[in-house]
């Protein structure tokens, strides 16, 4: 089979080919309709003309009839009936004789009643020709006939016009939409199959396809930008995966490890019962510290699928940024620095107090941790919580050494943790629950210089509250 005999049925199986049929039915649908019309309308004129005409020519003759009698009447019309393209012409006696006119010939029966009807004649100086034309029987005073028509051959010629019309309108459509549908459907379908193979060659293992973008800001444009955006969250998923991986060998080997080592140095050295509860206490709080780093693995998992998004309601986050700084201000005093809040009322939002909560408790707990080593206590945290627009702004801030520029999208993955972070206590969870629980709100979670220091903003919808009525 040959590359074009096996297009040709890919192509007519294409939705744009049939999309494409379909609108090509329904305009010659529509255009014959609208030549329908035409032919009718322009019909029903040429008809009233004719029928006007018909009546001012009686009302004329009639006229003449009464101020001149029947010779004025057969004069006039003999006068009209030999100019060239003259109307029909015909009057006769009360037994039907014909007495002036260019009618030769009339079906039987025309001039027995007066008004208007469609026949058939012939003229005096035709021989077996028939014609079709709309005509008028008049009874004029004394049992005389007048019959005034005008030839409706106008009409038929226009009729035929208007059929070929219809034939080469039904080809021409045909053709141009048979020709505009498979332009159009071969372009589509040629980046669909982009498309496809781009797709093929993702699944076969190469997250770095991208499908191409033709730049004409069209549905398959939007698509495709879509699916690149897809598939660079997929590859910053599958990129923190990865980082995750390494993280968790590396940071949770030590736990391993050590629990391990007190257990089996309790085995091999201790001498009684107070040594080895004491090395049993030990393994209870290494346990302990390796189910809160699984429990907020578990919960960053969790708010990263949605599933915490059940049994939101509106709070106030200035409560909440207000409880927060209360329960970390001791833990400010003994660190020996000072935890300054600033917070606006009334910042209504809808969403997860605890959530939010443990989100600002994290960066709290961060910035008294490592924003005041180098900072002494003339430097202070600061907790602020304002109104932005349309959004909710809470800030923690400190004067610490900060993070470089290059590494603040970095630190909010899962187990990232900078070098001169890696002697203090923690498992680098603490941004990444702040940066789900922000997603998970509508919101984001951004670092930025606080010169010195680093500031961690959070930005929330603000949830507008109901107007009473």
């Amino acid at each position: 089979m040959t590359p074009q005999s096996s297009f040709l049925p890919k192509l007519f199986r294409t939705t744009a080919f049939r999309l494409s049929f379909a609108y090509l039915v329904t305009f010659a649908i529509f255009a014959f309709v609208i030549l329908g019309y035409v032919a009718w309308n322009a019909t029903k004129v040429l008809d009233g003309q004719i029928v006007d005409t018909i009546s001012a020519e009686i009302t004329g003759l009639a006229e003449q009839y009464r101020l001149g009698g029947i010779r004025r009447l057969v004069a006039i019309v003999d006068r009209r009936s030999r100019q060239p393209g003259a109307s029909l012409y015909l009057v006769t006696n009360f037994q039907g004789e014909r007495i002036a006119g260019n009618v030769g010939a009339l079906p039987p029966g025309t001039l027995d009643e007066a008004g208007q009807r469609e026949v058939t004649y012939a003229r005096t100086d035709e021989e077996a020709r028939e014609h079709k034309a709309i005509v008028r029987v008049f009874v004029l005073p004394g049992g005389f006939r007048l019959l005034v028509g005008r030839d409706v051959d106008e009409r038929i010629r226009i009729r035929d016009i208007i059929r070929r019309a219809f034939g080469l309108s039904l080809l021409l459509i045909g053709i141009l939409g048979c020709l505009g549908g498979w332009f159009v459907t071969r372009r589509v379908l040629k980046r669909v199959d982009d498309m496809t193979a781009t797709t093929e060659t993702i699944m076969a293992g190469d997250l770095n396809g991208r499908l191409q973008i033709a730049g004409t800001g069209d549905e398959l444009d939007r698509l495709a930008q879509n699916l690149n955006a897809m598939l660079d969250r997929i590859g910053e998923l599958m990129t923190g995966l990865t980082e995750v991986s390494n993280n968790i060998a590396h940071d949770l080997k030590t736990p391993l490890t050590r629990l391990r080592n007190r257990a089996d140095e309790a085995l091999r050295s201790a001498m009684g019962p107070d040594e080895l509860r004491a090395a049993l206490d030990g393994v209870i709080e290494e346990s302990d510290n390796l189910i809160r780093v699984f429990n907020a693995l578990l919960m960053i998992a969790r708010l990263e699928a949605g599933h915490q998004s059940e049994g939101m309601a509106d709070f106030d986050a200035a409560e909440v940024a207000r409880g927060v700084a209360d329960l970390y201000e001791p833990v400010a005093e003994e660190a020996g620095t000072e935890l300054k809040l600033e917070v606006e009322p009334g910042l209504l939002i809808h969403g997860s107090r605890e959530l939010l909560g443990q989100a600002v408790a994290n960066l709290v707990d961060n910035a008294i941790k490592y924003g005041t080593e180098a900072s002494g206590p003339q430097a202070p945290v600061t907790v602020k919580a304002r109104k932005e627009g349309d959004a909710v702004i809470i800030t923690v801030g400190d004067r610490g050494p900060g993070i470089p520029a290059d590494d603040r999208n970095r630190v909010l993955g899962r187990f990232v943790r900078l070098e001169e972070a890696r002697s203090r206590p923690g498992f680098g969870l603490g941004l990444s629950i702040a940066a789900a629980v922000a997603r998970l709100h509508g919101g984001t979670l951004s670092l930025n210089d606080n010169k010195p220091g680093l500031e961690v903003q959070l930005s929330l919808p603000q949830r507008q509250a109901a107007v009473p009525v």
